[in-house]
């Protein structure tokens, strides 16, 4: 562990602005996509959002981003979660579920005006609870439902199954999406919008390994507001533009020697969802010379790695770039069904816990990482999925590891002080003080 404390250059992310700005239009975009002409589909953050493209314009207003920015306001949040609650739904199911559901119920949206009405609900199921979640917006507000199974299981087998599995299930929804809207449906505009998903997803998986720069040009509450922009519009070209800027920007940080946190002297990693509505976390640990260089969950949730030649992890090839065909709707189907069959997020969480945690691994190793804390998240079941058999695995080959108690939705099962009592007690195990002001 480096003790002396050294001071590295600094300056404000240029991205940061745009990222916010094209996160506020999109949800003024959902609010407005029946003014403004377009479908609006509302669905999880997983889900195939590219699908719908070929229907023509349209906003895919998803669940979980929308219940993590109401949990960041702990009124309405409160509010959110007792409208659930008070329809007889169970104060442990998923948080962002009850917040996006109570906001319904409510008949509130968050950015002004009532809740958005979909024309129909389209929804990716590989979470206990996503199916589930949409098949109850779809019942309330009377818009039709389809419902796509995600084949999780032992990643690396029975690919060539899965995917016939999930194209099959995708041309059905096509079928079934020209019915409900009576539109005719364009497979050129399906092809730009998989490849706009497809190059977004790659290019913040290249953003990401940029931080196994010592010092770190990124910390996690950086990570947090750029990493949105591919769950919520990875299927435009905005996305693309933005992430290509990004990609540069972050590039020449690492050249110029850049740091996130100045005062960098301890890399750490944590583990699912943070509370949304105390992100404080973060900057006390920058007080001890902490940088949270990422996670598996910030890192994943869009994008994706895989092992480079020499060995290391690195971002994967788009299809285009693999020589895939993308010309039949077969095609670009098949290309678009790998891709999230391949992704760690599906295939990782929702399956054995061991290959988790063999990623967990190779992260600590190659972003240079000194300690990992686990956020043991009662809001996602998910996330939550095998949190204690990845902690063994990280101790077990010597890394120092905290827990935390919490709930990444819902302010009510989060205490503040005994967090912060248990961060400073890590970060003396770790031999470090707070630094000076």
């Amino acid at each position: 562990m480096v003790t002396s404390i050294k001071k590295y250059q600094t300056r404000p992310l240029d991205s940061f602005k745009k990222a916010v700005e094209l996160r506020k239009e999109y949800y003024q975009n959902v609010r407005e996509a029946k003014q403004q002409g377009k479908l609006l589909i509302t669905g999880g953050a997983d889900s195939m959002v590219a699908l719908p493209a070929g229907l023509g314009d349209y906003v895919f207003f998803e669940g979980e981003p929308y219940g993590a920015t109401i949990s960041m306001d702990p009124e309405f949040s409160g509010k959110c979660v007792e409208a659930a609650e008070a329809k007889n739904f169970a104060r442990d199911m998923c948080a962002y579920m009850r917040n996006y559901w109570g906001s319904m119920f409510l008949n509130k949206y968050y950015f002004g005006g009532e809740f958005p009405k979909p024309d129909f609900v389209m929804q990716l199921g590989f979470c206990d609870t996503h199916a589930k979640w949409m098949q109850q917006v779809g019942e309330y507000m009377n818009a039709p439902y389809f419902g796509i199974d995600m084949p999780v299981g032992t990643p690396g087998r029975n690919v060539e199954a899965k995917v016939k599995y999930l194209t099959s299930q995708m041309n059905d929804a096509i079928e079934w999406m020209q019915k409900v809207t009576g539109r005719k449906y364009d497979d050129d505009k399906l092809r730009e919008a998989v490849r706009n998903e497809c190059k977004s997803s790659t290019l913040w998986s290249e953003i990401v390994c940029y931080n196994k720069a010592i010092p770190a040009p990124l910390e996690q509450r950086l990570i947090f507001t750029l990493f949105i922009i591919c769950i919520l519009r990875r299927y435009e070209r905005k996305s693309v533009e933005f992430y290509e800027t990004l990609r540069d920007e972050v590039k020449q940080r690492v050249a110029d020697g850049i740091a996130a946190v100045a005062t960098e002297r301890c890399r750490l990693m944590d583990d699912s969802q943070p509370p949304w509505y105390f992100l404080q976390l973060y900057k006390y640990m920058e007080k001890y010379g902490v940088s949270v260089v990422g996670s598996h969950y910030s890192f994943f949730l869009g994008g994706s790695l895989e092992e480079m030649p020499d060995g290391s992890l690195g971002a994967p090839k788009t299809p285009d770039e693999m020589g895939m065909p993308m010309k039949t709707r077969e095609d670009i189907l098949r290309a678009y069904a790998l891709w999230y069959i391949k992704k760690p997020i599906i295939s990782q969480m929702f399956a054995l816990p061991h290959f988790k945690s063999e990623t967990m691994l190779r992260l600590v190793k190659e972003w240079k990482v000194n300690g990992v804390i686990f956020h043991l998240n009662r809001g996602c079941e998910g996330t939550a999925m095998g949190q204690m058999e990845n902690r063994l695995a990280l101790t077990k080959a010597g890394i120092p590891v905290m827990t935390y108690e919490g709930n990444m939705a819902d302010r009510r099962e989060f205490d503040e002080a005994q967090t912060l009592r248990r961060i400073d007690a890590f970060m003396e195990s770790l031999g470090l003080s707070k630094l000076e002001s």
